[in-house]
């Protein structure tokens, strides 16, 4: 008897609870499928009051249409044999309106299993229903204007990089029709030299860990035809944030390339109409004053006023050293200029300007140097990049007339694929030189002429415009960049970008060791290779008076039939441009084939660095750039001879 009390109990409070549910309809239905409740959400929804409902048949709600196909009958029976019919459909509401409905019909037993009616669960979802037509009428209308637009190659990828669906754009631009390349992987549309590098997996990656990838490249028709593209990838990913393809946007930029390029070669010739004018004007002055003086000493000889024949040597003297100055600019800024290059630590090479610097800059301006802890080494010429800084340090004087402050900062970077772009290098660690004044700042239009050769801002007669386009190609030349961060009346950052390099630099120590030299010749043979007559005179007799035998030839072959006899020679001495078909180089490779120990110096003004060395002089080689002071050409060869390198 208590059990049967407690179970009505519950029973009644099943009921109170499915009356004081609004968001589902709840009702029951006896074995037939007439109405024998109906709670308030049923009513809400429904549009009937309980009286004017139950004892109806359920059906009455559903549409002519599935009254037709007779859907309600199948529902009870689906119920009844497996247990639930659960469904989602239109249904209809007192006054005829119809809303989509989540239905979840479940069947009622005795304990002995005998049916005795349905529970029918009923929700409104049209709301939703709504919300979903809506995003796929959004869906199938991005879908066709995807389908339409032509002026962009618009296509899917899966995870893996296979295409999913591809448009018209893309067809035009591509040449594959969608059945040809839907499926395929999408690097079939990228160069040999791109898949090579990996270039694609890479522009997924990008796109799957930045959350966009942003290029231009050249790109591969069908036909096997090149275009220039820029290229928009981005990841899709579901609700949960997995990652499920990737959206691909490629536009053809090869017209605008082609009228970018036709501007950059007009902009390349007026470069080249200022540099020749500016050059023609300046060697002009400069020849004036080396005739002029050698005339004024050939008359004063003359006259026997020899004690008035020093201000004309000291003059003339001093227009040939501009004039080498001049040249070693121009070929910077062409990036032709004879390098060096040798292990270096930039910490080294700041400490040892520090005070330079400081003298240069004067009391006005408060310097700072800061080294970095563990800077990398960098292959560059040492001198060069000395060179480098002080016009960096120099042009931040000028920029702070009335004082400041001047910071010279080395840092070891990682470029990364988007910083690389940025930057104009190639992926990579660099170590920065960053020198930063609080000066007057470069307006947006000075910024983009600043590395043009001859531009200068400075008085005219004050400067010749190409300190900045030095500097730009010995950093391109040397596999770095520079570039500039300004902002008027805040200052200026210059910074050097220059590749790692994996070995050490040489120590203070080994430095001073190398510069210790024995300032004397022993007979040692020296074969000197120009084609200047001139030039072979004076080495020749340079040479002569430091105690060394000398050997003459006027180009690569003959050099090279001397190089093959029996002869002694310890040290060849060789110009890199020379006649007859072999240049310094080649002749300086043939001789190491039978003397693998030869001691080389190249003198050259003008030569391609790769010829010199592809990047990087060999052991026992060296450079001495042209014009070079006599003593200057002793000492290098002292030091060759008497260090064995």
């Amino acid at each position: 008897m208590a059990e049967s009390v407690h179970l009505s109990s519950a029973h009644d409070r099943f009921k109170l609870l499915v009356q004081s549910v609004t968001d589902y309809a709840i009702y029951m239905l006896d074995r037939e499928g007439i109405v024998t409740s109906w709670n308030p959400g049923a009513r809400r929804f429904k549009g009937y009051e309980a009286d004017e409902i139950i004892g109806q048949h359920f059906s009455r709600f559903y549409t002519p249409e599935d009254l037709e196909r007779n859907i309600p009958t199948l529902a009870l029976e689906t119920a009844e044999r497996v247990g639930r019919f659960e469904a989602e459909g239109w249904r209809v509401r007192k006054d005829g309106t119809r809303f989509w409905a989540n239905v979840v019909i479940d069947p009622i037993r005795q304990p002995d299993g005998t049916l005795v009616g349905f529970a029918k669960v009923t929700r409104d979802l049209s709301e939703r229903r709504a919300a979903e037509e809506k995003l796929r009428a959004s869906e199938e209308r991005f879908r066709l204007l995807v389908q339409s637009v032509s002026d962009y190659a618009i296509y899917m990828l899966d995870t893996d990089g296979l295409v999913s669906s591809w448009n018209a754009g893309a067809e035009r631009f591509m040449g594959y029709a969608a059945g040809e390349i839907i499926g395929q992987h999408f690097s079939r549309v990228y160069t040999q030299e791109d898949r090579g590098a990996g270039v694609p997996d890479a522009a997924l990656a990008a796109a799957r860990n930045e959350g966009r990838f942003e290029a231009e490249g050249w790109r591969v028709r069908k036909d096997g035809s090149r275009f220039w593209s820029s290229v928009i990838i981005d990841p899709i990913r579901n609700d949960a944030g997995e990652l499920v393809g990737f959206a691909k946007v490629t536009r053809d930029l090869t017209e605008r390339r082609e009228i970018e390029e036709q501007l950059r070669q007009a902009q390349k010739m007026e470069a080249v109409g200022q540099l020749t004018g500016g050059l023609a004007h300046d060697f002009n002055n400069l020849l004036t004053g080396i005739s002029g003086s050698l005339e004024m000493m050939q008359v004063r000889l003359a006259q026997g006023r020899t004690a008035e024949v020093d201000r004309y040597f000291i003059a003339a003297q001093g227009a040939v050293k501009r004039a080498a100055a001049l040249t070693h600019r121009l070929l910077a800024f062409s990036r032709r200029q004879t390098l060096d290059p040798r292990p270096a630590n930039v910490n080294h090479l700041l400490a040892g300007l520090d005070e330079l610097i400081r003298r240069t800059m004067g009391p006005a301006i408060d310097v700072e140097v800061v080294g970095a802890s563990g800077v990398w080494s960098i292959l560059v010429d040492a001198n060069q990049l000395e060179n480098a800084v002080l016009n960096l340090c120099i042009n931040a004087r000028d920029a702070m007339p009335d004082g400041g402050k001047l910071t010279i900062e080395a840092a070891n970077k990682w470029l990364d694929e988007r910083a690389a772009r940025q930057h104009d290098l190639p992926v990579g660690q660099y170590v920065s030189l960053c020198v930063t004044d609080t000066g007057t700042g470069m307006t947006p239009d000075v910024i983009a002429k600043a590395f043009d050769p001859f531009f200068t801002t400075k008085p005219l007669g004050e400067g010749t415009g190409l300190g900045l386009s030095m500097i730009y190609g010995f950093a391109r030349q040397s596999g770095g960049h520079v570039r500039i961060y300004s902002e008027v009346g805040q200052g200026t950052t210059m910074c050097l970008y220059l590749p790692r390099h994996t070995e050490d630099a040489a120590s203070d120590e080994e430095i001073e060791l190398q510069a210790d030299i024995v300032p004397a010749g022993d007979g040692e043979v020296v074969l000197v290779i120009d084609d200047e007559p001139t030039i072979r005179m004076l080495v020749a007799e340079i040479l002569g008076e430091s105690g060394y035998s000398v050997i003459e030839a006027p180009d690569g072959p003959t050099g090279l039939r001397v190089l093959e006899s029996n002869t002694r020679i310890d040290l060849l001495i060789t110009d890199v441009g020379l006649p007859g078909g072999m240049n310094g180089r080649q002749v300086a490779d043939a001789a190491r084939a039978t003397r693998p120990n030869l001691r080389i110096l190249f003198i050259t003004g003008y030569a391609e660095n790769a010829v010199i060395g592809r990047g990087r002089l060999e052991q026992g080689m060296h450079v001495l750039t042209k014009p070079f002071q006599v003593e200057a050409l002793a000492v290098k060869v002292r030091e060759i001879i008497e260090t064995g390198q």
